[in-house]
């Protein structure tokens, strides 16, 4: 009888065992990029031979705005904003012609006091020669700021920057100075850095779907 009765147990296990559905299998790990090196292509805008600053010894380009004093900070953001307004054509130029003259009359005292305090620098440091030094600085600081390569997102951060500019105080124009001309340069020194590469046959990483 306990025979019996064990065959049947052992059975009926046997039976629930087979009828349980089996596990899912787990789903197959996601495919890996598949990573290669290939050639730097020729950045959009460019064209062979051009020219483009140089490198300093800290990896920073040589533009019109390396090195600048609070008040040369000041006054290279006024005209870099001057350049935004006449060569950003769109539905958003004439708001940043509005927002460009707004800061010209607010900001009259500090931006007539940069301009003094940096012409002062260049009669201290070009002697009779000042003028024509600080004259060929503007020229080159607004060709830089023009240069068609870099238009797009140029403009962009000068509608940015214009926005920003009512808002700050008096006291901290030279920081926000500081703080905005690196952002107006990352468009043109980003492109300088694509150019280099792809002039010297710069390999870059490429990952494309497994």
């Amino acid at each position: 009888m306990r025979l019996r009765l064990f065959a049947i147990g052992a059975a009926s296990l046997l039976a629930a065992a087979c009828s349980r559905t089996p596990p899912a299998a787990p789903p197959p790990p996601p495919s890996q990029p598949i990573v290669k090196m290939t050639l730097a292509p020729m950045p959009a805008g460019a064209r062979a031979g051009m020219r483009i600053p140089a490198r300093l010894a800290d990896g920073r380009w040589a533009t019109p705005n390396v090195g600048l004093s609070s008040a040369g900070s000041i006054w290279h953001l006024r005209a870099a904003l001057n350049v935004a307004v006449l060569a950003c054509h769109g539905p958003d130029q004439a708001v940043m012609v509005n927002e460009y003259n707004a800061m010209l009359t607010t900001r009259k005292v500090e931006l007539a006091s940069a301009q003094k305090a940096l012409q002062q620098e260049y009669r201290a440091s070009r002697g009779t020669q000042w003028e024509d030094a600080f004259d060929d600085q503007m020229t080159r600081l607004y060709n830089f700021f023009a240069q068609d390569f870099a238009h797009q997102g140029f403009c962009g951060a000068a509608r940015d920057a214009l926005g920003s500019v009512t808002s700050v105080p008096v006291s901290g124009l030279a920081a926000f100075a500081a703080q905005r001309l690196p952002v107006l340069e990352a468009p043109f020194t980003d492109f300088f850095t694509a150019y280099d590469r792809w002039q010297s046959g710069a390999l870059v990483r490429v990952a494309a779907a497994g």
